[in-house]
């Protein structure tokens, strides 16, 4: 099973398309990279698990293999993580 390749941030909704630079945890949550260090500190704050760059899929996969267009957030606002 490929990954969902999820079009959006959860925190701020900010567009990440499947090139764009993203972060998940093993659940596939997904964050910018200004939500996912920044605010959340590397931290899922839906699992608590480690957040790591999501790998890029291949263009000529895309076709047949697409991005997810299933639009997740939270619907509370990402409070920012403890130091």
């Amino acid at each position: 099973m490929a990954l969902e390749l999820r079009p959006n941030c959860e925190c701020c909704d900010r567009d990440l398309p499947p090139a764009a630079e993203a972060y998940i945890c093993s659940f596939e949550c997904t964050w910018c990279p200004d939500c996912a260090t920044g605010v959340l500190k590397g931290v899922c704050p839906n699992c608590g698990g480690e957040l790591v760059r999501r790998p890029v899929r291949p263009a000529d996969k895309l076709a047949t293999n697409p991005a997810s267009t299933a639009r997740v957030l939270k619907s509370e606002p990402c409070s920012p993580r403890a130091a």
